[in-house]
């Protein structure tokens, strides 16, 4: 009996071993649990990073877009003051021509007025003179101060008659019989000279040709 009692004592190596592979599958299942809710943690700070990431991608994009944006708006500034002040030189020009077309003839007007006096004081002697011959020598010498006048400003009278006809300088007003046979087709007289000013045409010869 005493026998019995001693082996009923003894641990069982069979249920120790049971014991700690319990133990060992619990301390398992822990760090298994453990580690899901670590990595369970982890996902949502890599999508957050992520985001992040996104989020400053989004941010360049819209900076990038400001920035042309306020190019865009310089250069249409720039455009739109080129574009007045192409208005305002147009405009000012355009006065000038007018102011210009309106000013053309002072300068060779006021160079008139003196010969227009002496006509003036012409007209006056002619009414209460006697002696023909100075009045005709006044109005010659008023005439040459005037052609001078013109002269000096680039006019010169275009010589006709004896010339032969040329539409291109004269108007043919008429034809006659010409007086002689190297006056055919020439201008034989001349009804109002022609003008040129610094070699340009300003009016035909109104002119008669023989034929």
């Amino acid at each position: 009996m005493k026998d019995e009692k001693t082996n009923n004592d003894q641990p069982n190596p069979d249920s120790e071993s049971n014991e700690g592979n319990k133990m060992a599958e619990e301390i398992l299942n822990e760090i298994e649990m453990e580690s899901r809710a670590e990595a369970s943690e982890t996902v949502p700070e890599d999508e957050g990073l992520l985001s992040k990431m996104g989020i400053g991608k989004k941010d360049k994009h819209k900076k990038e877009i400001k920035e042309l944006n306020d190019k865009i708006h310089e250069l249409n500034d720039k455009y739109l003051r080129l574009v007045a002040e192409f208005d305002n030189v147009k405009k000012r020009n355009a006065k000038e021509r007018l102011e210009l077309l309106r000013t053309a003839g002072l300068d060779v007007i006021v160079s008139l007025l003196p010969t227009l006096d002496d006509f003036l004081r012409a007209i006056k002697l002619i009414e209460s003179a006697k002696d023909v011959t100075a009045v005709k020598e006044g109005v010659f010498l008023i005439f040459d101060k005037l052609n001078s006048t013109l002269e000096a400003r680039g006019l010169k009278p275009m010589e006709s008659i004896g010339t032969d006809f040329n539409p291109e300088l004269h108007d043919a007003i008429t034809e006659v019989p010409a007086p002689s046979e190297d006056m055919k087709g020439k201008v034989v007289d001349e009804i109002e000279r022609g003008y040129f000013l610094n070699d340009k045409i300003i009016r035909h010869a109104k002119v008669i040709v023989g034929k």
